[in-house]
């Protein structure tokens, strides 16, 4: 039994079959079945059962999958204490991380981080989610950060909620209102930003599912433009939590509640290599990443009526 072999294992139960796994571990398929060959030998039984072309988890794959992952979870941390050992060099410390997270996440974090470590050399570069996950697993950064990642060859650490909210300008009727229906919704002018990522797809899917047409007005780029539009009494937008923490704080912005469909959920994670450890510089970035995530986020109270 050896740690790749159980990495694939994992890796074909999370994709549910051999061609995706090999795309996401970046092997050839016939290495993920001969991994997958090696490792059912090993234990004499069967992980894997294809029934009417379906590829599922076979009972002694299931009974495997947890020890599968805690033995990954030791040669982690095995890793990071025999590292920890290593004296501490200034050198630098490659971060990734989505756009939205970089402008309003991470100044604070970065400040901090600075201030108590002036020696270290900070290369912060931005991208969607799928960029900010190859950049961890090509070793081009060492901590990512972005929404709702997950992958076989990370650790994913969700450090807060992060939804999408729909928010809208003080003056707004549906903002004045503050709950209404998602058919009220859908005839009301919205903006949406970056069409075709997966917070463009999760909204859209919102009214999709219930037969419904958003009444777009707008489609901008970024969540910074949709933002501003929105100030602007242009239409409301459905954006990230953390991306208007401050104006509602401020009560430039509210938040809209639709009383007839669901949360829009989106977790604010942290990745980094599950194989690989961790540096003393990425783990003192990492503790100030969840020191700013459990502050609580607060909107400007409802005034009584």
């Amino acid at each position: 039994m050896e740690i790749d072999q159980l990495e694939t294992f994992l890796a074909v139960g999370t994709y549910g079959g051999f061609h995706r796994a090999a795309a996401a571990l970046r092997i050839s398929q016939p290495a993920v079945s001969a991994r997958i060959r090696a490792l059912e030998d090993s234990l004499g039984v069967k992980l894997f059962a294809r029934a009417s072309g379906t590829l599922t988890v076979s009972a002694a794959g299931k009974a495997l999958r947890p020890h599968a992952e805690q033995l990954l979870r030791d040669v982690s941390r095995a890793r990071q204490a025999v590292h920890e050992l290593q004296p501490s060099s200034g050198g630098t410390l490659g971060i990734a991380a989505a756009l939205s997270v970089c402008t309003y996440f991470l100044p604070d974090v970065m400040k901090d981080y600075q201030a108590a470590n002036p020696k270290v050399m900070v290369s912060l570069r931005s991208g969607n989610s799928a960029q900010v996950l190859k950049m961890v697993l090509d070793g081009e950064a060492e901590i990512g950060v972005a929404r709702s990642l997950n992958h076989p060859e990370v650790e994913t650490m969700t450090l807060r909620d992060d939804p999408l909210i729909l928010v809208g300008h003080p003056k707004h009727p549906a903002a004045q209102r503050r709950l209404v229906r998602l058919e009220d919704v859908e005839t009301m002018p919205l903006i949406f930003f970056d069409r075709g990522s997966s917070d463009w797809t999760l909204t859209q899917s919102l009214f999709r599912r219930v037969g419904q047409l958003p009444n777009t007005v707008l489609e901008v780029e970024t969540i910074e433009a949709a933002k501003r539009m929105v100030e602007r009494r242009l239409g409301l937008s459905f954006l990230p939590q953390i991306a208007v923490i401050h104006e509602l704080q401020r009560g430039k912005l509210v938040a809209v509640n639709i009383s007839d469909a669901e949360v829009l959920g989106r977790n604010l994670d942290v990745i980094y290599p599950r194989h690989r450890a961790l540096t003393r510089e990425a783990q003192k970035l990492l503790a100030l990443l969840q020191a700013a995530a459990i502050k609580p986020v607060k909107s400007k109270p409802r005034k009584s009526r």
